[in-house]
């Protein structure tokens, strides 16, 4: 299947488990938002520390905005392949088309690892 539209980079294989260890590792121990609507509001406040995109949100719409703000307002974000996969990361028993992470407790030298690794693949890409 095709990557969608808003799909602004390609997420290294070997990034997407520590992101999905890092949602839930900041779901036991810190902060991390579930849905679109609550990830664009803590990106617009400037609390998210990392914004996680599933790949597989139909219709791409309703997650197409998030790069664009992430990007306004200097949030890192990543893109991992399956909302089945971050619903579970969550502790969620649906799916979810996006996370952030405001705070990411005992996950915090994962994430920023994650956050330094996609610095490097967003320079490459461009």
């Amino acid at each position: 299947m095709a990557k969608s539209f808003y799909v602004a980079f390609e997420t290294p294989e070997d990034l997407i488990n520590p992101i999905y260890e890092a949602v839930r590792e900041g779901v036991a121990s810190g902060k991390v938002k579930k849905g679109t609507n609550e990830v664009t509001k803590s990106v617009e406040r400037t609390t998210a520390k990392l914004v996680v995109i599933a790949e597989d949100v139909d219709p791409p719409e309703v997650v197409a905005h998030l790069p664009l703000i992430c990007d306004e307002h200097h949030t890192p974000y990543a893109f991992v392949p399956s909302q089945q996969d971050l619903g579970k990361a969550l502790g969620l028993e649906t799916k979810s088309a996006a996370a952030a992470i405001l705070d990411a407790g005992d996950a915090k030298h994962i994430v920023d690892q994650v956050i330094e690794s996609l610095a490097a693949v967003r320079s490459d890409s461009q």
